[in-house]
């Protein structure tokens, strides 16, 4: 889990932000720039893994990211 209590994602955002062809970028908190593409390979990577990746995020009050993976037998 990765949580944060600053800007928070908009809803109309949020379906966006795993989809690598609504390059959905912003600037950070810190000024700074991104690609658009870090969130996109996180969920291909763990999906490939068998695993999923949730977001919730409110605005204002900051978002959380969860990713759950299957334990080996």
């Amino acid at each position: 889990m990765v949580s944060d209590t600053r800007v928070g994602i908009s809803p109309d955002n949020l379906n966006k932000i795993f989809v690598v062809e609504e390059k959905f970028i912003t600037i950070g908190t810190n000024q700074e720039s991104g690609s658009g593409l870090g969130l996109f390979i996180c969920k291909e990577v763990v999906e490939q893994n068998r695993g999923s990746i949730c977001v919730e995020s409110k605005p204002r009050e900051g978002t959380t990211f969860t990713i759950s993976l299957p334990q080996n037998s």
